[in-house]
């Protein structure tokens, strides 16, 4: 008598386990889309699109230069396990090529169902007649590969990465859409809190050290005059410097800009003879403190780079 309800008792046991099993595979094999993007901006618009359908990782750290980076083991095995590979393109992190071919995978290949180039559609600017490699290892593409720093862009890049998400998880695509769209709606709100921002400064001249902001700048209506570095790369010499503050002078630029992993000493040394401040600005997401995410990384670059026009002497 004491046996039949033991048995009736473990059937029951083993038969929740069994639905708490499957939930639990269910909702993991959707969560952990693993998809594998090159920079973190690329990484945190997919991960705002997928949300807990995917799992995304940066193959190079928000502090770091992906122009002049140079791929780990690991990251071998990143895109060996990855569902989706979400590309910058246009030659700026050009060593992701070298990834693919090793890893062999026919999903990863240009028009594969895995791979994303973020570039493609995107409005560009300086557009050149071919790609090239200069000797400081820094790859310059067919166009200007920051456009990313445009926060528009992140419609053309964000809608990229859903249809390829759509593409892996067809029964999602209501989630992955509503995603989106919850997305472009706060940046839309922020983008015009950003606008008002940085509107008193339109037509402000600049200098930054590297050409990372022709984006950034279309955008909010400033002019960036001149670069620091000659070419990309290669630090100023003696002779360059004079000439820019000459140059920089004339023209009544009011700031320098400057990314955290660039040579601070000529930007110092530069903003110092123009006795204008220096901002600095996080080219990708992680760069700085409080540039945690794509819509962090706008606050943090228009408050910075507001904060240092404004003290700024007026002529």
């Amino acid at each position: 008598m004491i046996g039949v309800p033991i048995a009736a008792a473990r059937r029951s046991l083993a038969a929740i386990a069994f639905v708490v099993y499957a939930a639990l595979v269910h909702g993991v094999a959707h969560a952990a889309l693993p998809v594998v993007a090159t920079t973190a901006d690329l990484a945190s618009l997919a991960a705002a699109v997928g949300s807990d359908l995917v799992s995304v990782e940066a193959i190079v750290p928000g502090a770091a230069d992906p122009e002049a980076f140079e791929p780990r083991p690991g990251d071998f095995e990143k895109v060996r396990r990855a569902a989706l590979v979400v590309r910058v393109g246009l030659g700026y992190d050009y060593w992701l090529d070298r990834i693919l071919r090793q890893v062999g995978d026919a999903r990863f290949a240009r028009g594969g169902s895995g791979y994303v180039d973020a570039s493609a559609g995107v409005p560009l600017l300086e557009i050149r007649g071919e790609a090239v490699v200069n000797e400081s290892g820094h790859a310059h593409g067919v166009a200007n590969p920051h456009y990313w720093l445009d926060p528009d862009n992140a419609v053309i890049i964000t809608a990229a990465i859903a249809e390829a998400l759509v593409r892996q998880l067809p029964a999602e695509r209501a989630r992955i859409t509503n995603n989106r769209d919850r997305f472009l709606r706060e940046l839309r709100e922020r983008r015009e809190r950003w606008q008002n921002e940085l509107a008193p400064f339109a037509g402000t001249k600049l200098v930054a050290y590297h050409n990372s902001w022709p984006y950034f700048a279309r955008r909010f209506r400033l002019d960036i005059t001149t670069f620091i570095e000659p070419k990309a790369g290669i630090s100023p010499s003696p002779g360059h410097l004079r000439k820019l503050i000459t140059d920089a002078r004339a023209a009544n630029v009011r700031a320098v800009l400057h990314e955290p992993y660039e040579p601070e000493d000529a930007v110092r040394f530069v903003a110092r003879e123009l006795d204008v401040p220096v901002a600095t600005l996080a080219v990708s997401v992680g760069a700085l403190p409080g540039t945690a995410d794509y819509l962090s990384l706008f606050e943090a670059n228009v408050a910075s780079l507001s904060k240092a026009l404004k003290s700024t002497r007026r002529p």
